[in-house]
């Protein structure tokens, strides 16, 4: 038995990972004490903040939610989804995500969870209506951006 998801559950989903992500870089920022790694972790919080709100307004544009949306077992079964999906909880609660052991550990979770991100965004492009696809298109371009912002700033403090 295969499970087929419609363009609203993986666009709770894909809000769902945005969330998380917003999450782990805003505690990233918090975290590192090097200013141009936080001023990136900030920058990676605000994006993530805006493709929630793009995600938002597209779950308006997929239709009507499938009928058994909002019972506790369906509600349960996407929140499972979300927590394995990219920014997992163990990701963000981690002793390493609090108080990573170098910003260079930190960015690469980073770099993992994004190149994550991307492969689930490509995936989900594909099954989303027509209408859609261009502004997962635009996220997964924001999201390879987050990734070359990710390396740029590995590289530098792997240099210093």
């Amino acid at each position: 038995m295969s499970i087929v998801f419609s363009a609203g559950e993986l666009i709770d989903i894909a809000i769902g990972v945005e969330r998380r992500g917003m999450t782990f870089y805003d505690i990233m920022a918090k975290s590192t004490e090097n200013e141009e790694a936080r001023e990136i972790f900030e920058g990676l919080v605000n994006m993530e903040r805006e493709h929630i709100r793009i995600f938002q307004d597209m779950l308006g544009e997929t239709g009507k939610p499938p009928a058994e949306a909002g019972t506790p077992e369906y509600t349960g079964y996407l929140q499972a989804l979300i927590d394995d999906a990219v920014f997992t909880d163990d990701m963000i609660t981690s002793e390493m995500a609090s108080q990573a052991d170098s910003d260079i550990k930190a960015v690469e979770l980073g770099i993992a969870a994004e190149k994550d991100s991307i492969l689930f965004y490509y995936e989900m492009r594909d099954i989303m209506p027509q209408r859609l696809v261009t502004k997962v298109n635009a996220i997964i371009a924001e999201e390879k951006s987050h990734l070359q912002q990710l390396s740029v700033i590995k590289k530098k403090l792997a240099t210093s």
